[in-house]
């Protein structure tokens, strides 16, 4: 039961994005370089990012911007950019209980509505959550480094 890491992938690079995008022409490979992923995952999470509108992309140069204010961008938005559907299945249901026992019969209707809970319980957190704030935390990460 885990968040993909292609969302904390995606949160590096648009924190990247935000720090350098005013001053250096960001592209695949320099976000490759940063997060130490393959191009091709960094240019389809960028791919994702821009189809919700969070980044944009000038193509064949890179140039990759944030397209909204870090304060207007939620982890949710980010989350749901980069897995579509993914808190629908946040925790999955073994899929094959046996239909002889009564426990088995019944299991993935007893935690399909648990499960739904927690998934829009998390859906909450997440919208609570903005870029703007973990940019934040990345500066008191630098600013205790240089300390």
């Amino acid at each position: 039961m885990r968040v993909s890491q292609k969302c904390s992938i995606a949160v590096h690079c648009l924190i990247f994005i935000n720090e350098y995008g005013q001053t250096t022409n960001v592209n695949s490979s320099l976000l490759a370089k940063s997060t130490g992923c393959n191009p091709v995952i960094i240019r389809n999470i960028i791919s994702a990012l821009s189809k919700k509108g969070l980044v944009s992309v000038r193509q064949g140069v890179g140039n990759i911007r944030l397209a909204k204010e870090p304060e207007a961008i939620s982890v949710a938005d980010i989350y749901s950019a980069i897995c579509p559907g993914g808190c629908d299945n946040f925790i999955g249901i073994h899929s094959s209980p046996s239909p002889l026992c009564p426990v088995g019969r019944n299991i993935h209707s007893v935690l399909e509505e648990q499960y739904r809970k927690l998934e829009e319980d998390m859906k909450k957190s997440m919208a609570k959550i903005s870029l703007d704030e973990i940019i934040a935390s990345y500066h008191q990460a630098v600013g205790k480094e240089k300390s």
